[in-house]
């Protein structure tokens, strides 16, 4: 167990597994639209993090699932991140979780049960932490280990916190640092130190439970979690679905103390060229925003942080509740504003 490398059983990790941005648009343009369905609150529509459907006046259901395949060798750890990370589908919403189901494939002949157990026990750790039952779920035997979660939560109706409700001048605040997929890469170079592993394991483990306390906060008018298409790609989302552009200061960035000459030096998944060359016209940088920053603004993030557009009068309400539930990171990083859908990011 002390020698096994998970990730050498996998052509990819994490998030930066997702399909890109523009190839999963032309794959969803084939479904029909859910019309007929008044009582689905939050469908494909706009690329939201989870179905909603209203159950009664009281109660939405939340339902999302994730998974991947390994970005740490670590068989606990990946389970801990690939749980978490579908968790936080359910806190962008604005919800709380009240049930999960495991999503298991594993080439059986390749890796030893107690590997398997290990990961097994990573996700049932981190449902116990969001105090909710792991129930059940199905397994495969399949050619690269794959797992993650059907997650499944409740939410008011009048108080899911959509993707596409951003106002201009609202202001944007990032809850995690960015670099988590950068450092999945230094890992697999073997390039990664004890503290850049830390970094990456505490923030991927972190749970987005704050989201559904933001819930409850009016002025946090869209909310979303970072995840494979990079903040820059998630935040065309949030202009999109609003008809808004969006600015972005980089010196703000929250960064991974480890990311940033990882960075520098070239290192990172093979998501970032995709994430980039998806967004075309629609990212403009400024001339003083140099590459290694905007590979970082590109990086897959797995278990990212949540990012909120928020009224101005309620920056600071929304800022102490980060800080007060152990976001020491989370910061204020631009602003919506009217415009043409489309992100300029500015030194």
């Amino acid at each position: 167990m002390d020698q096994l490398r998970l990730t050498r059983f996998s052509h990819g990790g994490g998030c930066g597994c997702k399909i890109a941005p523009a190839a999963l648009a032309e794959l969803l343009r084939a479904l029909p639209p859910m019309g007929n369905f008044p009582e689905l609150l939050v469908g494909t529509e706009t690329s939201d993090d989870a179905a909603v459907y209203r159950l009664n006046d009281e109660q939405a259901l939340v339902a999302t699932t994730d998974f991947f395949m390994p970005i740490v060798d670590d068989p606990f750890d990946f389970g801990r991140i690939a749980a978490t990370n579908a968790l936080s589908d359910i806190y962008a919403m604005g919800g709380r979780p009240i049930l999960a189901l495991a999503v298991v494939g594993m080439p059986i002949d390749k890796l030893p049960i107690e590997a398997i157990q290990q990961i097994l026990a990573g996700g049932a750790d981190v449902c116990a932490r969001a105090g909710i039952p792991l129930a059940g779920g199905h397994s495969i035997d399949a050619p690269e280990p794959i797992y993650g979660l059907v997650a499944l939560g409740l939410v008011h109706p009048e108080k899911v916190k959509r993707n596409d409700r951003a106002r201009d001048g609202d202001v944007l605040i990032l809850g995690k640092p960015l670099g988590i997929g950068i450092l999945g890469s230094a890992m697999k170079k073997g390039a990664l130190d004890a503290e850049g592993y830390r970094q990456l394991i505490d923030t991927a483990t972190q749970l987005n439970a704050v989201g559904a306390e933001l819930a409850g906060i009016d002025g946090v008018h869209a909310l979303t979690d970072v995840t494979g298409f990079g903040l820059l790609g998630h935040l065309l989302e949030l202009c999109r679905g609003a008809g808004l552009g969006a600015r972005i200061e980089s010196a703000r960035l929250p960064l991974l103390p480890a990311a940033a000459d990882f960075a520098r030096q070239g290192v990172g998944p093979g998501a970032i060229a995709r994430n980039l060359a998806s967004f075309g016209g629609d990212v403009v940088f400024a001339d003083t925003v140099p590459d290694w920053l905007r590979r970082i603004l590109a990086d897959a993030q797995t278990s990212g942080g949540l990012l909120a557009a928020v009224a101005p009068e309620c920056v600071g309400e929304v800022l102490a509740l980060f800080e007060a539930r152990g976001f020491t990171a989370a910061a204020m990083i631009g602003r919506m504003r009217a415009g043409a859908p489309a992100v300029f990011v500015s030194a």
